[in-house]
């Protein structure tokens, strides 16, 4: 029997590739240097598609493969699949939840507290010598006992707010509604007033045309001079001319950030800013965690071929 033909849109790990690859003709659409001609030839037989999150599979590209019957994502995140298209011709999606979600709470306490005791820094100050000629490292600010929201109470959010609490800090959050399991935390409705109770914002809230820009001017406006927003989400979910012009301005005390738009080619306003951590994308970025993605992405293709049931439908 022939091996079922799979779109792959971007590169996975070598053990992702090797095991992809033993059960199925994979075709890497991110080494072809003519794409529209890649998919005129080849859009016939593919029957899935092996995505990444921030890659995903726009209408066109589905349009152009009219067999295709799965969409795999390696993410937790699936705004970048036109879902639309895909409910329009019946094709399936699945993503990787779970098994990241603590991988990427673990990050962004990490950069808070990076941001927060200016370790970097700190670092620098070690190795180019300053400690020895200039004396002591600037003081920096705690974290402790401090105000922290966190936007989106989902697997993720839920998983910082666990961390928070061994800071004892005192934490709110806003979701669609109040959350029956989530003891010990405020519910705030509105992203502005949780905002403004916070010395740190958590982004972890799912992406979606609804949450686009969610975090507005009016929301860094109410962090303020003093806060951080950290951004383990996705990039839309931020309005990032906004979030520049704050920190430039002073408006926002500083950033920790692991998304963003066009990246990875970012707007180089950031690269000139002493408030802002910036990361590459890598909250999952763990060994374990990757390993675990992957083989989430085959077993959903698995699942599907096979005709069982899929382990984590988006639809």
């Amino acid at each position: 029997m022939a091996k079922p033909c799979i779109l792959q849109i971007g590169p996975y790990p070598q053990w992702d590739e090797e095991a992809l690859n033993a059960f199925y003709d994979v075709h890497r659409y991110f080494e072809a240097q003519d794409k529209g001609a890649f998919l005129h030839k080849l859009g016939p037989a593919v029957r899935g598609i092996a995505t990444r999150g921030e890659l995903g599979a726009n209408r066109a590209m589905i349009e152009s493969c009219p067999n295709l019957e799965i969409i795999s994502v390696y993410g937790v995140g699936f705004d970048a699949v036109d879902l639309a298209a895909c409910r329009e011709r019946s094709i399936r999606v699945t993503n990787t939840p779970d098994v990241l979600t603590n991988d990427v709470a673990d990050l962004g306490v990490a950069m808070m507290l990076c941001h927060s005791r200016g370790m970097i820094g700190a670092d620098t100050w070690v190795r180019d010598g300053s400690w020895a000629n200039k004396g002591l490292y600037p003081l920096k600010s705690r974290v402790w006992g401090r105000r922290a929201g966190v936007l989106g109470l989902g697997r993720i959010g839920f998983a910082v707010a666990r961390r928070l609490k061994g800071f004892d800090m005192d934490i709110a959050y806003s979701s669609v509604g109040p959350k029956a399991d989530a003891t010990g935390l405020e519910f705030i409705a509105d992203p502005v007033a949780l905002a403004r109770r916070s010395d740190f914002l958590f982004v972890t809230l799912a992406a979606s045309p609804a949450t686009r820009h969610i975090v507005n001017r009016e929301v860094i406006a109410a962090l303020g001079p003093q806060g951080v927003l950290i951004n383990i989400s996705r990039a839309s979910n931020v309005d990032e001319e906004a979030l520049l012009e704050a920190l430039e301005s002073g408006g926002l005390g500083g950033a920790a950030l692991d998304v963003f738009e066009g990246e990875p080619k970012i707007n180089p306003r950031f690269m000139k800013l002493d408030n802002v951590l910036l990361q590459p994308h890598v909250a999952s970025g763990t060994v374990e965690t990757r390993k675990a993605m992957g083989q989430l992405v085959r077993d959903n293709l698995a699942a599907h071929f096979s005709g069982q049931p899929l382990p984590t439908p988006v639809l």
